[in-house]
């Protein structure tokens, strides 16, 4: 397991650094400082950083909330402070500060950097620290209620116990079965040192989707944290590994290896029930029926119905892209029938467990995912509510569509309205990529949520990946949690400009 230590015995390193590059090509004008005499003494009782990012990480860590930004900022503007440098320490100061589970709530400080980063990367070049900045914030806002609660923070691994290389799959995936959070954490630790990158992603993807608790952030968690290590380098992985591994194994009380457990039901069943797909199943036919029927499954089956419809629809022929398509658009039925969190992770759920479909290499956990996604979208829509309402694949657009700007004021309004609006003028040959452009501006000039940035930057990514025939309606869809152009402006923009001001 991972004890917890007082902050103030915290120095880390984590195995070696690469050479850092700017993200954005931003030149760079110096470095972080050398670490000290003094900061090299660590305890051999704490996690360790390498000491190149770890100078910036006690500055997140040891800065007061209303000084951090303005402190940061001066570092950019010396040129100190490259965008990946600052992301990485991110993503650590939070590894390190604030306890994973319950995998949300605090721990969304976390759970939000790969989707900040993402805003980050879609914004125009004067805006490019806004989401980043927001992030930073939001680490102060979970660590100061992290200390509140406890004041967690993640020990080092017990070396002694940390198993060889030829041993670490079997003692990992053994202890993750038995769901053993002592003999994970030391063999997670194993695993990290002696197996490649893939063939890690492929085993969380598995236990990322094994149970249905969490609303889903188990599986958002592997996806998210996955991406973040290929921006801040494998090197950094051990301890988000760690932290993920320790998430991965939140659970009620009683273990559930001895249990069988409700929000264990769908896994252990669509385990064996990934074996019935036919072989060559990843090609197939494109088929608008075999989506209507996953759609409606979906809207009224249970999570065993889901299941086998996915079989049946699979080993008829289709191709899983028109699966996948109407797992996308139940997401956003739920969300148009009935706004909130529940609802909402319905759709970042699907988003994660995609993207592990995508990129997982194991074609059994490939199967499991799809089975998995279909089974817990029955699971949201019963915990939801979001039983009847509006139907996504053919609510009426408005009679004329709005220009974009009028739309995105609707969007504070009247959420069908605008949804209505949005449909009209994208199927009137409105540039999709202007309103997620002009969408996603307004996440980080008005958001102040973390669901703000991990939806919008969700939603806007699986819009690429469906059919082009569904997209323009899940587009449309999205207005109800996106924000409105009449919002007011969240404070933290104008302290960060003013903070990177030159």
């Amino acid at each position: 397991m991972l004890p917890s230590l007082p902050r103030r015995r915290f120095l880390q390193t984590l195995v070696g650094s690469g050479a850092l590059t700017d993200q954005f090509g931003i030149p760079f004008l110096g470095r972080l400082p050398q670490v000290s005499a003094q900061e090299a003494q660590v305890n051999p009782a704490s996690v360790r950083f390498s000491p190149e990012i770890e100078p910036l990480v006690k500055l997140l860590e040891e800065s007061p909330r209303d000084q951090l930004l303005e402190k940061v900022g001066a570092g950019i503007k010396r040129g100190d402070l490259p965008y990946r440098d600052v992301l990485t320490a991110l993503l650590l100061a939070g590894i390190r500060n604030i306890q994973p589970r319950p995998v949300g709530f605090k721990f969304h400080a976390v759970l939000v950097v790969h989707s900040a980063h993402l805003a980050s990367l879609n914004s125009p070049d004067s805006d490019r620290w806004l989401p980043l900045f927001w992030a930073l914030d939001q680490f102060k806002s979970s660590q100061a209620r992290d200390i509140q609660e406890g004041d967690w923070t993640m020990s080092a691994v017990d070396e002694k116990s940390v198993p060889e290389a030829s041993k670490a799959r079997q003692a990992f995936t053994e202890a993750m079965d038995q769901w053993d959070a002592a003999r994970v954490d030391v063999a997670v630790a194993g695993l990290a040192r002696s197996a490649g990158a893939q063939e890690v992603f492929d085993w969380f993807c598995l236990y990322g989707a094994r149970d249905f608790r969490d609303i889903g952030h188990k599986a958002i968690y592997v996806a998210n944290s996955w991406r973040a290590l290929q921006t801040m380098g494998w090197h950094h992985a051990e301890p988000v590994l760690r932290s993920l591994a320790y998430a991965l194994l939140e659970h009620e009380d009683g273990n559930p290896a001895g249990r069988d457990a409700e929000p264990d039901q769908p896994g252990r069943r669509n385990g064996p029930l990934a074996d019935k797909i036919r072989p060559g199943w990843t090609s197939g036919v494109l088929n608008p029926q075999a989506r209507g029927e996953m759609l409606a499954v979906l809207r009224t089956g249970s999570q065993d119905q889901a299941a086998d419809m996915v079989v049946e629809l699979l080993n008829r022929g289709t191709h899983p892209q028109s699966l996948w398509d109407a797992c996308f658009q139940a997401a956003a039925e739920m969300l148009m029938r009935k706004p909130g969190i529940v609802s909402l992770h319905a759709g970042t759920t699907t988003n994660a467990l995609h993207y592990a479909w995508q990129n997982c290499h194991n074609d059994r956990t490939r199967r499991f995912l799809l089975l998995q996604n279909a089974s817990f979208l029955t699971l949201f829509r019963k915990a939801s509510g979001a039983n009847e309402g509006v139907l996504v694949d053919s609510f009426e657009p408005a009679a004329a569509g709005a220009p974009l700007d009028p739309l995105l004021a609707e969007i504070g309004q009247d959420k069908m309205k605008a949804a209505q609006q949005s449909l009209a003028w994208l199927q009137s040959g409105g540039d999709a990529k202007s309103f997620i452009a002009a969408a996603q501006r307004l996440i980080y000039l008005k958001g102040t949520d973390s669901h703000d940035y991990k939806f919008s930057s969700a939603v806007f990514e699986d819009y690429r990946h469906l059919s082009p025939d569904v997209r323009d309606r899940f587009l449309a869809a999205s207005v109800f949690w996106l924000k409105g152009s009449g919002a007011p402006d969240n404070p933290l923009v104008a302290r960060t400009r003013e903070a990177l001001k030159a």
